[in-house]
């Protein structure tokens, strides 16, 4: 077993220092540091729950090692926004009804941002794609689908569609 090395992660926009094993996932460190809103679901790389953006590209943070992003920008759910200023899909995921018991949310934003940043005008198959790698028991995707689509409008500058 490895013993702790110290890393500092950029989670958020804020450095984070903590001590942990070469083996310790970005999911159990961004725990560690108090980060509840990456949700820990598989811990396979099968539901997305535990989705995070790194460098702006969506990533299963239960595949990741943490040392391996030391000093790369790290993107949860809370840094795109939060109640009183909501980030255009946190909003639309809300109003939309693309949330029921809300655990896959925070993993769904996360890929849907991706999907929106590589293609800002993007198809259902687009859609399709870009969430392949995450899984809800509770929706359907149709609302999600709507939700994905009605955020990229408003995020192009169309103007809120609800």
């Amino acid at each position: 077993m490895s013993s702790p090395k110290k890393i500092t992660l950029r989670i958020n926009g804020v450095n984070e220092t903590l001590e942990a094993p070469a083996h310790r996932t970005l999911l159990e460190a961004l725990r560690d540091l108090g980060h509840v809103e990456v949700k820990c679901g598989c811990e396979k790389g099968d539901c997305g729950a535990c989705a995070v953006s790194i460098d702006g590209v969506a990533v299963d943070s239960c595949l990741t090692l943490a040392w391996m992003v030391e000093g790369r920008e790290i993107t949860t759910v809370s840094g795109l926004g939060d109640i009183e200023n909501p980030h255009p899909l946190q909003k639309s995921f809300s109003d939309l009804g693309a949330i029921q018991c809300g655990y896959c949310t925070p993993g769904m934003i996360m890929a849907s941002k991706s999907v929106i940043d590589r293609n800002p005008n993007p198809t259902d198959d687009d859609i399709r794609v870009g969430l392949s790698g995450n899984l809800c028991r509770c929706t359907g995707y149709t609302k999600i689908f709507e939700a994905v689509q009605d955020a990229a409008s408003v995020m192009r500058g169309e103007g809120d569609k609800q």
